[in-house]
């Protein structure tokens, strides 16, 4: 299958550097019908990031490694969650203090689990408590009012603490492989919002309406 392109982003005037798509799993990995694992083939500059132990994951050495992943990479990243790896890439800010939008220059944070009241696996436990801090790059968090690993309401008021732009992602269960999503268009679409500089830097207004989300709706 063909390789498709994104985008570049400018942030300077000068040529693009067009950025690394670092897609971050969660608990056990994205298994191959995972939308993660077919943006990775199906998408230029994109690369999934191994971060072992998917079944026993351990967040100080995930945390190593999404670092590794991330300065290896000499260019500007775009990080692309799902589910733990959501908590991870908040981890990851809190504990590498990155400077603003780099070389982190935006986050996807796909159906983030709880953590810390009732998780629904006990081994994301040791990635309590979630991070509180504002994100230091312009995020989507993207939510659905199905996911039985959070709570919607959970899910945007987390998205206020970090201060991300807030996807309502409809009735879409995890938003993972058994949510029927295939390649997730509408993800991609979103990714592109991301890569082009159009989603809002935390505390900046919104814009008056959602037509770039494709269908999907944002929220304050």
């Amino acid at each position: 299958m063909p390789r498709s392109p994104l985008p570049s982003l400018n942030t300077s005037g000068s040529p693009a550097q067009e950025p690394l798509i670092l897609l971050v799993p969660g608990l056990d990995g994205s298994g191959p019908h995972h939308w993660q694992r077919r943006w990775a083939e199906e998408l230029d500059n994109a690369q999934v990031v191994e971060l072992g132990t998917w079944d026993n994951p351990h967040r100080n050495t995930w945390i190593n490694r999404l670092n590794l992943a991330v300065h290896r990479a000499g260019r500007p990243v775009v990080i692309v969650a799902h589910s733990l790896g959501c908590i991870l890439t908040a981890w990851w800010s809190k504990f590498e203090q990155p400077s603003w939008s780099a070389p982190v220059i935006g986050a996807m944070l796909v159906a983030p689990p709880e953590v810390d009241f009732f998780p629904r696996d006990e081994r994301v436990t040791g990635f309590s408590p979630t991070p509180a801090d504002a994100l230091p790059f312009p995020s989507l968090l993207i939510a659905s009012r199905n996911d039985p690993w959070m709570g919607f309401e959970t899910s945007k008021s987390l998205a206020r603490r970090w201060g991300s732009t807030f996807v309502d992602a409809g009735n879409g269960g995890h938003i993972n492989a058994d949510s029927g999503l295939g390649s997730w268009e509408d993800g991609k679409r979103l990714l592109a919002q991301l890569v082009n500089g159009k989603v809002p830097a935390p505390g900046s207004p919104l814009p008056a309406h959602a037509d770039w989300a494709e269908g999907l709706e944002y929220r304050a």
